[in-house]
This record gives C-alpha cells, structure tokens and sequence, in this order.
C-alpha cells in the first residue's frame, strides 16, 4: 500500500520530526485452518436450538460432539446462522456439501484501512444546522468495528448525555487495563473484543506483551478511538495537535452513543479476522446499534458478495436487512482505477478529501528563493543547513513487502535536509514521522535544480502555520482508491467523499505519535467516520427512513462542487477534475441529506435483484435473505437495479433502464422537472420528463433512455441527472462508456 503523504510529491524531511498517516496495509493470507460455515439467516428464535445445530453438524465431520466442542470457535446465532470452526481442508470441503450450507468460507486477516471538518461541512455548532435539528444525535447508537479505544480520553466523557436508550441490549466486557463498571458509561455504552479468530490463525506467534496489546476493548493502537471520536465523540475544547490546527474537537454526533466492537489487533498496524468481523456483526446487529462504522477492507481482487471470502458484504447484508445503516471505507490503494472496495449496494462506501485547511512550511534555498510546502513542523525554525538528494545516498524508499523502517546512512544525513521523490510504485514505510514538508513535483523540481546547480547546496525551514478557508478547497485525496466497480462496474462506487486528510481526533498514549490525547491522521479511515456520524444524525432526524434512502440523501444532495463553489479536483498522476469514480455523487453535504425532497430507496426486494442479476445462485441467496427465492427466468438487468447514480459499462445500442424515486419532501402537492447534463457525446432522454407528487402518490418510476454517437470504443464519460422541484435538486451522477462489437 502507498504512503496517504501523496506518492508523486516530493517529501522533505530530517531526522526526529513528527508526523503521522493511517495506512490501510496489504491483507495478510491466513496461515491456519479457521473456516466459517455460513448458513445464512436463522430457521429458529430458540439460540440454544441454533447451536445446538452447528454442534451437531460438525460431530457429524469430526466424530463426536466432545470434538466439536474442542474444535468450535464461534457460534454466529443472532443475526443469522452459522460457526467458526478450526477443519482441514478435507472436513471443509465436506461441510460445504451439507443441506442448508450456503458457504464454507476461509478465514481472512483484513486490515484497516476533527478541529475544522465538521465546520467545513456546514455542521458548526454556533448556528442553525442538522446538527442542531437532530439533537446532535440524541438517542443513536453507533456500533464500530475497530482497535478498540482508550475509554479515559476526554472525547468519551457522558457529560450532559441523559439515559442510555431503551433499545439498547448489549453491555460491556471487561478485560485487560479495561473494567467495564469504570470505563463504561453513558456514552461508552458497549464494548466487546473477539479475537478467537485471529489467536486461531496466530497462535502462539502473536505475543501481547511484545506488541503492546491488550486482550480487552483497550486500544493499543489508536485507530479506533479515533474514529469512534471523530464519529460521536463529545466536544472537548482548546484542542490543537503540535500547535497546529487549534480548536475544538467534537464527532459528528456528539450526543449519539458508542458502541465498541474490537476486532482488529496490533499486528502490522492492525490485522483482522474474518471470522471476528463476522462474529461483531452478529452481536452488534443483535445488541441494537443503529449505525455499523468499518474502516476497514480487504484487497483486489474483490470477490462477490456471497462468495467465501466477503465476510464484511454478508455481516453487512444481515446489518441493512435489519435496518442499520452500514458504512465502510472505500480504501486507501488511489489513484489507480478499479481499487474501490466495499463494493456492495447497500453498503456506503466513503472516499476521502482534504478540507479547507492547510499548514503552509516556507522553505527558503541557498539561493534566497522561497517555496512553500506542507508540513507538521511547529519547532524552532532550521537555520540553513545542507540538503542532499536521496538518490545520492543510502537512504531509499521501501517496496512492497520490505522493511519499514529503511536504512539511512547517517554520515550523509544526519542534520540534513532530504529530498525524495517517491515512486508510483514505492512508498515510505514509517518515514512520514521524519516529514518536515510534502510539496508537489514542480516545486520538488525546482529543489532538486537548485541542489544540482550548486556544490553545497543549503536549505532553511521555518515552521508551518495553520491556514483555513478560502483559497483553499476540497480535493479527492491522491491515495484514495477509485472506481470503477471492478466487481460490478454497473454499480457506482465510491458512494460519497468526506474529509480524510489531516484529521485530528482523540487516541490512544500508546501511538507512537499522540501529542497530549490526541493525533492527526489521514485515510479512509479517517473519512468513514465522518459519514457514520452523520448518518446518526440523520438517523436522529427521520428514524423511519432506511439505509439505502439514508444512503440516497447523502449521493443526491452531495457537493459536486466544494462547499466554497470551488471545483473539486482529484490528485493522482496529475490533478484534474474529479469525477463520479473519484467521489462517487461528490462531497459529502449533511444539512441538504437532511433534507433531500426525493430518495431512491430499496428494500431486501432490490438487492435480490442486484444478487439475481449478479447471476448468483437461488439457494445461496434463499440462504443470504432467509427466504426462498428463485431469480426469474430472464435474468434481470443491473442496469435497474434502484441505485442513485447510472452507470453503463458497455453502452453499443439504445439502452433503457428505470428508477423509482420516493417523495419525503413536501406533504403538499409538487412537481420535479428533469434537468439533464449528458456525458459528451451521449444522448440521454428522461420519459416522463415531469413528476408530479401529492398526498396520494408517494412513488413514481421513470425510465432513462441512453444512446451513442460513438462509432468507436471510448473510456467514461461522465454527466448527470437532476430532478429539480424550485426548492430541492435531486442530482444523480451518469457514468457512460461506450463499447462496440466488431461485425
């Protein structure tokens, strides 16, 4: 995985300067025998009947039920049917042929993938906002799937929060460091820890005491309490990180509830079992969060839904079918195309952007010239002092599966300045915590010119400074992955953008770069969090409205462009405007989501039309849903599939598809008029072009007509549709590529 520092700029850095990125790492193969026999939804309410079942099922392999005991690792009996359990190969591939099995799936280590964000998304706490009208979150609980978090940070204080809410039916666990009747309160109101899936993969390998973990809800990390504060954290004020970015800090919902479900482990800056996933989803599904937060993924290729090794796609399923809004992280492998994960239609899946911040570093050259870069360095400025090039030392960027923490030839760079460029295909593993500046290729040019142009070139850096607002705007982060789907690329993914660059939130002591209770971190990881904050408090506003028409409000009503006005462009190899495979509908906009006039919602009806026109099978999905299902005949078209956004992978004819949209806006009689911005060389035509709503007609469906000039195969273009009533515009992105088959 490449460096969130943004791999085509040039990083100036010297020796013992802080600085610190979440990375998303590789996805490690499991090396033991775990597997997880999915049986899909429960047959019985009778949990004891349900484990019962799986204890028989695999006395039935192993001989007896005395070594089924020995061998089980989970029962999943909550929220839906099946176990984990240590087989060979052999006894696996035996299980997968039972009646009533829809998958035997391999056990999987995943990985993981503020003082200004929420003001810059309109959510400031002295005016008149969603964050007020929804209470702030007043009654939702957010469930993540984490490192844990570090329960004494002033972010988790229950100061001012009444009852826990009634509908709460989960607790908290103690373990080590961690006394669930102390570090438990009315904003920590669960926390739960699994790691049986990993020890069974690990063993005796994975050594607590050497790694600094703890086996208990305790983070060791830092990861998960920062997002769990930056999702629902309380205010805590006077804030900055190194002096910089000063203010206060507060989640999204800061009156909404947490609910701790540790699952990753501090192995390679945090690994996770699949089968530990799967095992949170149950509970938390079963303890009553009403919003799933996952900043994590796996790795492409991505495998299907129902397949073996989607466990986060089939806890999620179970999640949304229930009602939970699930959100998850789109991942940190951008600017290549196709490296989205989290693909699934009802999950929402976030992409990060910078925000209206920066820490502008002069750098001043022997030369007397002045450049400005980026930087975390608030110390006493570096009077001039030598500059190397790392091509001239021994200092070298790691590759993929070397050590991270590269040789530096200290003869040559001790006291000196650095200058890298990193590679597309290179990162700089633990480097970041010596960055003094990032700046782009043209200024890195012109360092690199003037340190060629001169025997003894010299450099002085003078300490960053916070600057908010204008000029500045959002952008698509460079490491951010991108669509299109590569799964299913009539499915636009990412969903949505939200802040994930520079983010600063409560963590844990133990991070190697804490400043006082808190760090600045960067990733999707840190942009997951902003949504599942704001889904509370949509949550909190419309109670009755389900995930996907959450998921539609945040798509429909989001920035295309930045909330200045600005345009949003994408970094990668260079800038250029973004685009609906970049952000997905655009940057996130809460106070519009609250609000929306119309939704494409869905029910467990559309996703099996999602599932039968993905061609999967009648009994996998009869087991994923809990009912039968036998798909039609005719296979039904993805392209119908009520998603907000259009996207045609292969457009050669006139291709019709329909959408059904939903009025949650005025009560009163209305009227939407279709306003049509095609993709270049795309016509596309909207049949009725005018939706009248009333009290009587909550839904109507229209059909979207798309057709080519093209005579020749082209990439995407990209264009969009708005539903425009005077009052809301309803803007749905249009994805097209056209292919055409030879004679």
């Amino acid at each position: 995985m490449r460096n969130p520092i943004m791999p085509l700029f040039a990083l100036l850095f010297i020796v013992y300067v802080i600085n610190k990125q979440s990375l998303m790492p590789r996805m490690v193969e499991a090396k033991g025998n775990v597997h997880i026999v999915y049986l899909g939804d429960k047959q019985h309410d009778d949990n004891k009947l349900v484990v019962d079942s799986h204890h028989q099922m695999l006395a039935e392999i192993v001989g007896s039920k005395e070594e089924a005991s020995k061998l089980m690792v989970y029962n999943y009996k909550h929220s839906f049917s099946g176990f984990a359990a240590k087989l060979t190969d052999s006894q696996a591939q035996q299980l997968s042929e039972f009646p009533g099995v829809v998958r035997v799936i391999r056990n999987r280590i995943l990985s993981l993938k503020t003082t200004r964000s929420w003001d810059f998304l309109g959510l400031s706490s002295h005016s008149p906002n969603l964050l007020h009208a929804s209470n702030m979150g007043e009654g939702v609980i957010v469930g993540l799937l984490d490192t844990g978090l570090w329960p004494e940070s002033k972010a988790f204080s229950d100061e001012g929060l009444g009852p826990i809410p009634s509908h709460w039916k989960g607790g908290c666990e103690s373990g080590d460091q961690f006394k669930a009747t102390i570090h438990c309160n009315r904003k920590i109101i669960g926390a739960r820890w699994f790691i049986d899936g990993f020890l069974a993969e690990y063993g005796e390998s994975f050594n607590k005491s050497e790694v600094h973990e703890f086996f208990s809800p305790r983070d060791a990390i830092g990861h998960g309490t920062h997002t769990s504060s930056t999702a629902a954290g309380s205010l805590v004020h006077n804030v900055s990180y190194n002096d910089l970015g000063f203010g206060t800090i507060r989640g999204g919902a800061p009156r909404a509830r947490l609910a701790m479900y540790k699952v990753c482990w501090n192995v390679n800056r945090g690994q996770c079992a699949s089968a530990d996933i799967l095992k949170a989803f149950d509970e938390a599904i079963h303890d009553g969060v009403d919003v799933i937060s996952l900043s994590i993924a796996g790795q492409n290729p991505l495998f299907s839904e129902v397949d073996e090794y989607n466990g986060i796609a089939i806890g999620s399923f179970h999640a949304v079918a229930k009602g939970i809004t699930v959100v998850c992280a789109a991942g940190n492998e951008g600017p290549s195309a196709e490296t989205v994960k989290n693909t699934a239609p009802w999950i929402i899946t976030v992409t990060a952007s910078t925000i209206d911040r920066s820490f502008p570093a002069p750098i001043t050259l022997g030369n007397n010239e002045t450049l400005v870069g980026q930087g975390i360095f608030t110390e006493k400025e570096i009077d001039f002092t030598g500059l190397v090039y790392a091509e001239e030392t021994t200092l070298r960027v790691a590759s993929e599966g070397e050590s991270q923490n590269p040789p530096l030839d200290a003869s040559l760079v001790a006291g000196k300045v650095v200058l890298i460029f990193p590679s597309l295909n290179h990162r700089l593993p633990n480097a970041t915590k010596f960055v003094k500046a990032a700046v782009d290729f043209n200024i890195g040019t012109k360092i690199l010119l003037y340190a060629r142009s001169t025997r003894s070139p010299v450099v002085k850096l003078s300490p960053a400074k916070t600057f908010v607002g204008q000029p500045l705007s959002a952008n698509v982060a460079y490491f951010s992955s991108r669509g299109p789907n590569s799964i299913a690329p009539a499915i636009l993914k990412p969903d949505v953008a939200a802040p994930g660059v520079n983010i600063i939130a409560a963590s844990s002591p133990l991070g190697q770069y804490f400043d006082n209770g808190f760090d600045m971190l960067t990733g999707t990881s840190m942009a997951t969090p902003h949504v599942s904050g704001i889904v509370a408090l949509l949550k909190s506003a419309h109670p009755d409205w389900s995930p996907a028409a959450i998921k539609s409000a945040l798509v429909t009503t989001a920035w295309k462009n930045g909330p200045s006005g600005s345009p949003i462009f994408a970094h990668g190899a260079s800038q250029k405007l973004a685009d609906p495979f970049d952000l997905g509908g655009g940057v996130i906009n809460p106070n519009k989501a609250a609000d929306p006039g119309l939704v494409y919602d869905m029910t467990t009806a559309d996703y099996i039309h999602y599932l039968c026109a993905m061609s999967y099978s009648n009994s996998a999905i009869s087991r994923l849903t809990g009912k039968p299902t036998m798909c039609p005949g005719k296979k039904p078209s993805i392209l119908d599939v009520n998603v907000p956004s259009i996207t045609i992978p292969s457009l050669s004819n006139c291709t019709t598809l329909t959408r059904t949209v939903t009025n949650v806006g005025e009560a009163t009689k209305t009227i939407y008029k279709a306003a049509i911005e095609p993709p270049l060389g795309i016509m596309v035509s909207v049949n009725p072009e005018v939706l009248v709503f009333d009290a009587a007609t909550k839904k109507i469906s229209y059909r979207i007509t798309v057709s080519t000039t093209y005579q020749v195969n082209t990439g995407f273009f990209f264009g969009s549709l708005t539903w425009t009533n005077g009052v809301h515009a309803v803007r749905i992105p249009i994805s097209v590529k056209t292919e055409i088959m030879p004679a």
